[in-house]
């Protein structure tokens, strides 16, 4: 069912829902570790860490399947200094080369087909330059995290800029193979509704054009095994394997799986 909130309403959401936090100063110092480098940023999204890399002195490609996403990034300052290309692994330029590909956001587990997770680690290992680097993260499935995905653990209100409100809340459902189905509950009011939200912070019921949806999707959630095996596979050397973002090791309790590999020269 199509959402009610449009395509800007929603990359508003995403980028208020996940603000820059400790996971994006790791990718962050992990690129500028090479300056001036050819840079991939797989799954965008709406840019967040895209545009830090490329105000950082980096060149960089930006792709995503998402158009709403991208348009989002597009319309963001210093947009004008990155690629951006709507599409998956697929559309990788045939005619470029990377000295680094990533993957944030725990994207990985977005890519829950495993012929579509082994396919997207094919295009990077071509796309990259011999010992170029690929840096992704996947959350533990040891550390259990949708056990936390709870209407009481994640209800958050929301200001958009547009000045319309939404609460949010997920619930998950663990599946067979490794998969977790996670529903995103959605309650909005647009600002012709008379709502918003009060100086409590709660959405004003003023009106009666709430509109509450759902949106499913369905993550992998891959062992520390599992993804050394797929890694290595596509041609990869396995570097490190993080368990959180400070280096600290599988199983600490952070819930990562933060995955640096390279290319063999």
């Amino acid at each position: 069912m199509p959402s009610s909130m449009t395509g800007a309403q929603l990359s508003a959401l995403y980028d208020a829902l996940n603000p820059w936090a400790e996971d994006d100063d790791f990718f962050l110092a992990l690129v500028n570790e090479r300056p001036n480098s050819r840079v991939l940023d797989m799954g965008c999204g709406t840019g967040r860490m895209t545009l830090a890399v490329s105000a950082a002195g980096h060149h960089v490609v930006g792709i995503d399947p998402n158009p709403h996403s991208l348009a989002a990034a597009r319309r963001k300052p210093g947009a004008g200094a990155v690629t951006w290309i709507d599409g998956t692994s697929a559309e990788i330029p045939q005619d470029s080369s990377f000295d680094l590909a990533l993957m944030t956001a725990h994207v990985a587990q977005a890519i829950n087909d495993d012929a579509d997770w082994s396919r997207t680690l094919a295009d990077l290992h071509r796309a990259l330059v011999p010992g170029g680097r690929l840096a992704f993260d996947s959350r533990d499935p040891a550390a259990r995290a949708w056990d936390r995905w709870t209407p009481e653990d994640t209800r958050r209100r929301h200001a958009l800029p547009d000045g319309s409100a939404v609460e949010t809340w997920v619930e998950s459902a663990q599946d067979i193979g490794g998969l977790v189905t996670l529903t995103e509950h959605r309650i909005g009011r647009g600002t012709d509704a008379g709502g918003g939200i009060d100086r409590a912070g709660e959405i004003d019921r003023a009106g009666d054009r709430a509109e509450h949806e759902t949106e499913t999707s369905v993550l992998a959630f891959r062992t520390e095994e599992q993804l050394l095996q797929d890694v290595e596979t596509a041609g990869f050397v396995v570097d490190h394997v993080y368990g959180g973002w400070h280096g600290e090791d599988v199983g600490s309790g952070q819930g990562e799986l933060v995955v640096v590999a390279h290319k063999p020269a």
